[in-house]
This record gives structure tokens, C-alpha cells and sequence, in this order.
């Protein structure tokens, strides 16, 4: 495997497989590899001549100072972890090295309209605007073919493919199934910032998004949202920041189950200082 920091690195890297007809496979990442992350390493594997995955914490993306200085990081760990897995490249880049003119000469801006307003548009401001700024920008240095992600940023996926489809960019973007563990909570870098009380009630978050699909549309739009927020702000440790039921295409919430063919629950849940999120569909 080839560790990349700069820029004129991963571009020798990609030139070589590009001049030898491979195709690239691409895995955006924050880092603290977990086994979610590597399930889209293992399709992309599958999928690709070569894989190529970042490890880069985006600080454009960050509304919030301190969650963007308590953002876990394990770079040897993630490089050691890429390697066991079968990745081609690492791209580690600095934040120099994304951001050459300084972040406060950053210009770029997306206009995502309604699937940038609610849910993580809404709590958190520019987040969305940082997402398109270094995904567009990665996707310049790394030129791959496709483009892997998570189901558990279920909006963010959404924000993507609405920023490749701006910018005409030739990538396809592929969505990958949420990787849990045995007992239900989705894996996630900021899982291992929960201190063990806090992660033994995490769980509920996923227990009660399942009851929710076992109930699908015996309830009420209404009385599902009322279930599911009411449910998890009952477990001390755990409440709801929002839990919005949205059609899987457009990310507008819908007051019937008939307003849509795809429907899914979508939940942020702060366990202490700890941000969660997760979803689940409740129609497809």
C-alpha cells in the first residue's frame, strides 16, 4: 500500500493507474477506522482494479470547536488497519495540503436547496457547505471512478450526489448498508468517546429505531415520531436533538404514509457531549 500526503503524491499514484487502465474505487474518511468504514474498503476492493480510501478531519465541516477538537484520530492505527484490509493508496492529507490558500480564504459555496435545509442542514450551519467543499475537492486529487459511503450519513449521501450533479462531475456514488454491532448501535468514529454507562443506554437509540420499522405503518406519521422521541428521551442519559420521518429521495418530512414510496426515520441523539446519528426505512 502507498501512504500519500501531498498532493503531488496521490496525483503520481492515480496518473499510474489511469496510464495502466485500472479502475480506482474511493473511500472519503475522517478517520478512527472502524468496521463500517472497512466494509466499503471490502466493496470497493470488490469493484475496482484499486482502492484508494482518505483519511482526513475536515475542519470546514465543523460548526461546533470542540467537536471538531475532540474529533477521535488514529492515523497509524487507520494506515496499519488499511493496509491488513488490501487498499492501494492512503491519502493522508494535512490540512495545508487540502486547504493551500488558508480556511479563511476558503470561497467555495453550495446551494444544496430543500435536501441542505433540514435535519443536519438545519442543526448544523455551513456543515453541509464544508462536506461539498472537501468531497469536491478530493474527488479532484483522486479522480476515482466511484465513490464509496456510509448509509448511516444518509443525508450527506443525498448532499453528494446533488454536489456531483452541480458540478458534472463523472463519479458514481454508491451507498453502502450501515454497519452495526451485535447489539444494534451503528458504528461510528464517536462511539469510542462514550464512556461505558453511556454506551450500555446508546443502544436504545437502535432498539428503538427497529421497533419503529416493526410498527411501520400501523401509526400515524405523528404518532411514530411522538414513539420514537418520546421512547429515547425516556433512557436518562439520551435525548433526541431531532427525529425527523422524510421521503428517502427529497429529505422533506411527510405528514402521510402515502406521500411517498421511500420513507425513511432519521435521528440525532446526544448521548452527553457525544453527537449520534442513525435511520432507518420505514417504507420502500
Amino acid at each position: 500500500m502507498i501512504v500519500c500526503k501531498s498532493r503531488e503524491e496521490i496525483s503520481a499514484a492515480v496518473d499510474k493507474i489511469r496510464r495502466q487502465g485500472r479502475s480506482l474505487g474511493f473511500i472519503p474518511t475522517m478517520g478512527a477506522l472502524h468496521q463500517g468504514h472497512i466494509s466499503l474498503v471490502k466493496k470497493s476492493i470488490a469493484d475496482n482494479d484499486c482502492t484508494a480510501v482518505s483519511v482526513f478531519v475536515n475542519p470546514t465541516q465543523f460548526n461546533n470547536p470542540n467537536d471538531l477538537k475532540t474529533y477521535p484520530r488514529t492515523v497509524d492505527a487507520d494506515i496499519a488497519l488499511l493496509e491488513q484490509t488490501g487498499a492501494d493508496i492512503a491519502f493522508i492529507p494535512s490540512v495545508e495540503t487540502m486547504y493551500p490558500e488558508g480556511l479563511e480564504n476558503v470561497t467555495e459555496s453550495y446551494d444544496f436547496g430543500a435536501i441542505g435545509a433540514v435535519m443536519e442542514g438545519a442543526a448544523r450551519p455551513g456543515h453541509f457547505n464544508g462536506v461539498g467543499i472537501v468531497v469536491h475537492r478530493l474527488f479532484d486529487l483522486v479522480k476515482p471512478d466511484r465513490a464509496y459511503f456510509g448509509m448511516k450519513d444518509f443525508q450527506q449521501i443525498a448532499i453528494i450526489r446533488e454536489m456531483v450533479r452541480q458540478r458534472n462531475i463523472d463519479i458514481e456514488i454508491i451507498p453502502c448498508p450501515i454497519v452495526r454491532e451485535t447489539d444494534g448501535l451503528a458504528l461510528s468514529s464517536r462511539n469510542t468517546r462514550l464512556n461505558p454507562e453511556q454506551r450500555n443506554q446508546a443502544v436504545q437509540i437502535s432498539q428503538t429505531l427497529f421497533k419503529a420499522a416493526d410498527l411501520g405503518q400501523t401509526r400515524s406519521i405523528a404518532d411514530l415520531k411522538s414513539f420514537v422521541i418520546d421512547t429515547v428521551n425516556n433512557v436518562p442519559l439520551l435525548e433526541v436533538e431531532y427525529f425527523e420521518i422524510v421521503d428517502g429521495q427529497t429529505m422533506q418530512p411527510v405528514a402521510n404514509w402515502d406521500d411517498a414510496d421511500w420513507i425513511v426515520g432519521c435521528i440525532t441523539v446526544n448521548v452527553g457531549d457525544v453527537r449520534l446519528i442513525d435511520n432507518i426505512t420505514l417504507k420502500q
